[in-house]
C-alpha cells in the first residue's frame, strides 16, 4: 500500500500507520525517501517493530520443535510440566502441568524469570484459556523439610500431572526425571526456554506461587514476601535474624535452620 504522504504531516502519517495492519516495502521505501527526519524515524520504527515481530516468530518456532516432532509421531496430548521455588528461604515449591492445543500460538512466550510480572499475567490467563488442562502441585514448607526439596519438587510435579483431565501422551519435564511416572516422559535441560509447553507451566506455576507469597506478605509483613517471593536478600535475611522464622520458613536451609 502507498500513501500520499507529501501532503501530510507527521502526526497525520503516524496516525494513518497505526490503522493499518500490515506495511508494505513500498510504504517503507516512501517514508525514508521523505526529507522530514520525523518521518525517517517513522519508517525505522517501523523496520524495527517488523524486526521484532519476526524474531518472535522464529523463536516461537524453535520453542515447538519438540512438539512438532512429537505430534510427528502421533502424540497428541503434550503435557509441559515446570516447577517454580526451589531455591527461596520460604513459601512451598509449586508446580504445574500444562496441555496445550497444537493451534496455541502465543509469541513471546519464554522461561516465566524473563518476563515482567504484568506479563507473566496476561501470558497466565490466555494460557488458563486455551489449554486442554492445567493442573498444579503445592508442596507446603514443613514437608520440603521432612524429605528434601529435590523431592519435594517430585512430589509437586506428580501432584500437577495427576490433577489433570487429559489422556496424556508424553510429559517433557525441565531438567527434572521423575522415577515410576505412569506416562511416557522427557526430561529437556533448560526446557522452559526451549519448549513452549514447559515456558507456559513456568507462567502458570509462577503466577500462582507470586499470588500466594503476596498474601503472605500480608500475614508476616517483616519479611517482604511479595518483593523477594522467599528468596534469600540480604533484607530477608536481616528480618530472619531480628524476627526469627515463620511458620512458612523451610528450617532445613542454611539461612533459616542458624535461627531455629
Amino acid at each position: 500500500m502507498s500513501m500520499n504522504i507529501a501532503n501530510m504531516s507527521i502526526t497525520e502519517i503516524h496516525k494513518q500507520l497505526e490503522l493499518l495492519t500490515e506495511v508494505s516495502d513500498e510504504l517503507i521505501a516512501q517514508l525514508q525517501a521523505d526529507r522530514r527526519k520525523g518521518v525517517n524515524q517513522l519508517a525505522a520504527q517501523l523496520l524495527q517493530r517488523a524486526k521484532q515481530r519476526q524474531e518472535l516468530a522464529d523463536k516461537w518456532e524453535r520453542m515447538n520443535l519438540h512438539e512438532r516432532t512429537l505430534r510427528q509421531q502421533g502424540k497428541q496430548v503434550i503435557v509441559g510440566i515446570d516447577e517454580v521455588g526451589r531455591g527461596p528461604l520460604a513459601g512451598p515449591v509449586v508446580a504445574c502441568a500444562v496441555a496445550l492445543p497444537e493451534t496455541f500460538v502465543l509469541p513471546g512466550l519464554d522461561d516465566s524469570k524473563k518476563l515482567t510480572e504484568e506479563k507473566r499475567k496476561h501470558f497466565c490467563e490466555q494460557i488458563k484459556q486455551a489449554a486442554l488442562g492445567v493442573g498444579v502441585g503445592i508442596v507446603e514448607p514443613a514437608r520440603i523439610d521432612q524429605i528434601n526439596i529435590l523431592e519435594a519438587t517430585r512430589e509437586a510435579m506428580r501432584m500437577a500431572i495427576s490433577s489433570l483431565t487429559v489422556d496424556i501422551d508424553v510429559c517433557l519435564i525441565d531438567a527434572v526425571h521423575l522415577p515410576d511416572l505412569p506416562h511416557e516422559q522427557m526430561s529437556i535441560i533448560g526446557g522452559d526456554a526451549a519448549s513452549v509447553s514447559i515456558a507456559a507451566a513456568s507462567v502458570v506455576a509462577k503466577v500462582t506461587r507470586d499470588a500466594m507469597m503476596a498474601e503472605y506478605a500480608r500475614e508476616y509483613p517483616e519479611y517482604g514476601f511479595e518483593k523477594n517471593a522467599g528468596y534469600g536478600t540480604k533484607e530477608h535475611l536481616q528480618a530472619i535474624e531480628k524476627h526469627g522464622p515463620t511458620p512458612i520458613h523451610r528450617f532445613s536451609f542454611t539461612g533459616v535452620k542458624e535461627w531455629v
